[in-house]
């Protein structure tokens, strides 16, 4: 009798186990148990759903964050970040909301991926885009990598074809590159920020963070950050944009010269420790301001949120979740909540930024009731017109004085009185 080799019996079975483990269905290259960095030109992969489907999720949440078997996955023991589709899940553990190719901070451990906490979003390719199941992103032998839909349409590209790019690599620092042979950058995500900034990522001018909308108020505005040459500003996208905050260079350098201005595009960097600005300098050289940042002790990522504030969070071994560690803008303007243009929802005031309180304006005196609270349980969403303001409206309208009273873009025009 012929005596069967371990060795052969050993790769017969990673490769079962590796079927068990493939969620995300590559049509020209398997998954295995460990994925990869790094991808090859012309490899695909499809959505696909079945009961071995491997996510991450919150099960103690009624909505959590569900990701799947990763395409790629970095190896480093400090953060990790893993490149796949995701989607909401709700309580039953299923989806109940279409598909994103997202960039996730993953557990250290990859054998621990199924039971971390609501692994955070750091960058998603189309966002505002979702995809179905069975949707494809193929990683073209021209060099582009291509999302398309269920039905084939096309919902995302890098826009790389004929521009020599042979491979992809999802870097230690959790940037998506695509390279060419000389290994030279030709896309990357880095470049195309959403709504976060990782340790070491940069905000170049030019660029913006923006804010997911908030799913559960009504309300549906967004909010930006981004870098000019007068300094690092946050608006609320409005039409036009409104700045909530401003860190003008030319306030924070006792300094400062336009002709000292660099060459190239002022940006900030997100570093251990610090927000770095960069307007008269740059790297290698010292930041021109440094906006301090609580040191990180483990992973930690930066966010735009839906209300407005950038925060930081860092993951907390203790207590087993992300906890937040900073809330920058309110840290670096002392504003508190009150500073916010929808702290308190539209229509409403806000009192007292210490310990904030959502009021309807009302006449002084208080004779006539002209707003009521959205929902009286919920202040903070914002108040409605008893009677709407209509231009062919015949009951008597007029305007509400109120003392004491600033609004976060107001400037005084005293050279032309209405």
């Amino acid at each position: 009798m012929r005596s069967v080799s371990w060795s052969w019996i050993i790769h017969f079975l990673m490769i079962i186990l590796s079927a068990f483990y493939s969620v995300i269905t590559p049509t020209t290259a398997r998954l295995t148990p460990y994925p990869p960095s790094t991808a090859n030109l012309s490899t695909s992969w499809i959505i696909s759903y079945n009961v071995d489907s491997r996510f991450i999720c919150d099960s103690n949440d009624q909505i959590a964050t569900g990701i799947f078997n990763p395409i790629l996955i970095t190896k480093t023991n400090v953060t990790r970040f893993a490149l796949s589709f995701s989607c909401q899940l709700g309580k039953n553990g299923k989806c109940i909301s279409k598909n994103l190719f997202s960039i996730f901070i993953v557990s250290e451990d990859y054998d621990y991926i199924t039971r971390i906490i609501s692994p955070p979003l750091v960058w998603s390719a189309n966002r505002d885009h979702p995809v179905q199941t069975n949707a494809t992103l193929n990683f073209t032998a021209a060099g582009e990598l291509v999302l398309r839909d269920a039905n084939g349409t096309m919902v995302w590209t890098t826009n790389t074809a004929g521009k020599s790019v042979i491979g992809m690599n999802l870097t230690d620092a959790g940037n998506l590159v695509l390279y060419d042979v000389n290994h030279q950058v030709v896309w990357q995500s880095f470049d195309h920020p959403t709504d976060c900034l990782v340790p070491g990522q940069p905000l170049f001018q030019g660029q913006k963070l923006i804010s997911s909308t908030n799913s559960t108020s009504d309300q549906k505005d967004k909010y930006s950050l981004e870098v000019t040459d007068e300094g690092l500003f946050a608006y609320i996208e409005s039409n036009p944009p409104h700045a909530y905050y401003s860190a003008k260079i030319s306030q924070l350098l006792v300094t400062y010269n336009e002709s000292y201005l660099n060459k190239g595009k002022s940006y900030v960097r997100y570093l251990n420790g610090s927000l770095a600005l960069f307007f008269l300098s740059a790297e290698p050289s010292d930041p021109d301001v440094t906006f301090p940042i609580t040191e990180a002790l483990s992973a930690q990522y930066m966010k735009l949120m839906p209300d407005g504030h950038l925060r930081v969070f860092e993951w907390q071994l203790s207590i087993g979740n992300w906890k937040q560690v900073d809330d920058l803008l309110t840290d670096f303007e002392l504003f508190g909540e009150c500073g916010y243009p929808l702290a308190c929802g539209r229509n409403a005031l806000c009192m007292n930024s210490v310990n904030p309180q959502c009021v309807c304006p009302v006449s002084n005196p208080a004779e006539i009731e002209y707003f009521r609270a959205v929902n009286n349980r919920e202040p903070s969403q914002g108040c409605s017109e008893i009677t709407p303001l209509t231009c062919n409206a015949t009951q008597v309208q007029d305007f509400i004085a109120l003392d004491n009273v600033t609004y976060f873009t107001f400037t005084a025009d005293l050279n032309n009185p209405l």
